[in-house]
């Protein structure tokens, strides 16, 4: 199977082989062999990350699916670290779950065209794990994430979000990589 442009902008169009034939067949005649109603993409409000939307809302457009922005904020200390997390850190999380709640529903309100049903949530955590949580409870058919992260040392002391989450998700996992080759355009 393959993903390629498709003639009109943010549109894609789903090539098969003869080796995807046993697709069709366990459909109905008529309908598409991918189906998809609900799209998670994680958000860290990087540029890599909104390329990411961009991809999920031509998808989202094509599958006339709703698309959910996912943002992780991870905590100043975690609680298996200690025994009790100081007051002080638990105001200074939830300060910043609020204020990534806000940059997400702007993102949201400027990105996402009238005619594609989004919603957002605000998580605190492990990225990776939260991730992984969200597309399970919110029954998610696609995550779309972007590939940036950490390199060198970092990346093999802390590894990468994307990578833990194509390990780990309940779902199937598009990853967008930096600009490379892009087949959809951007909002901008």
């Amino acid at each position: 199977m393959k993903v390629k442009p498709a003639s009109k902008r943010g549109k894609v169009r789903i090539e098969l082989n003869r080796n995807d034939d046993g697709l069709l067949e366990k459909h109905a005649v008529g309908r598409a062999p991918v189906q998809l109603k609900k799209i998670l993409v994680p958000i860290d409000f990087s540029e890599f990350s909104t390329k990411a939307l961009d991809y999920a809302l031509a998808f989202a457009e094509q599958f006339q699916a709703s698309v959910v922005l996912v943002h992780v904020v991870e905590p100043a200390v975690y609680p298996e670290t200690y025994m009790l997390v100081p007051p002080a850190l638990q105001e200074m999380n939830q300060d910043l779950v609020k204020a990534g709640a806000k940059r997400l529903d702007k993102l949201s309100q400027e990105r996402i065209a009238d005619g594609i049903l989004a919603q957002t949530q605000v998580r605190l955590g492990r990225p990776h794990f939260e991730i992984c949580e969200a597309a399970k409870s919110l029954q998610a058919d696609l995550i779309i994430i972007a590939t940036h992260g950490y390199t060198g040392l970092k990346h093999v002391l802390l590894g990468s979000t994307a990578e833990r989450v194509v390990r780990h998700a309940p779902c199937p996992v598009l990853t967008v990589r930096a600009p490379e080759h892009e087949f959809v355009p951007t909002a901008s």
